[in-house]
């Protein structure tokens, strides 16, 4: 592992992705073709994410690594896997109602990555959204990149 960042990331209507740092690089910015009900959607130069919580503010871990990491240990909810391209090697972290977050996932190098994510609390998060309002750190997620073979 190269580098590790936790962060919270602020979810609205469902939605938070990650998206190439040059937005001019982009064809389709986040928020545009998001797909309701898809756990891991990608797109060219971005994947997005959909929550089991509405309105929440979720645990994410992301994980840069070298090559391949090891499988991923745990039980999880949802699990899944994308290609991702960067021209720049810095990734931002975007929300429905924040936009573009002032952090930048640094992986390092621009090119192909291979992302791995998974996630835990979405019955929990979904339950809390609905009962008792906003949650925090119910819906906890790992993301790994690293380079494409």
């Amino acid at each position: 592992m190269l580098r590790r960042e936790v962060l919270d990331v602020e979810v609205a209507f469902r939605g938070f992705g990650f998206q190439e740092s040059d937005d001019n690089a982009v064809p389709v910015p986040f928020g545009d073709n998001f797909a309701w009900g898809v756990f891991l959607q990608e797109h060219e130069r971005r994947f997005d994410l959909f929550s089991a919580g509405h309105t929440h503010t979720a645990g994410v871990e992301v994980r840069v690594w070298a090559s391949v990491p090891p499988a991923a240990e745990g039980e999880w909810d949802e699990i899944g896997e994308v290609d991702f391209e960067t021209t720049t090697g810095d990734v931002a972290v975007w929300t429905m109602t924040l936009g573009r977050s002032d952090r930048l996932l640094r992986l390092g190098s621009p090119g192909w990555w291979r992302v791995r994510v998974g996630c835990t609390g979405r019955d929990e998060v979904a339950r809390v959204t609905q009962t008792e309002g906003v949650a925090y750190g119910v819906e906890k997620y790992v993301i790994d990149f690293w380079p494409k073979a």
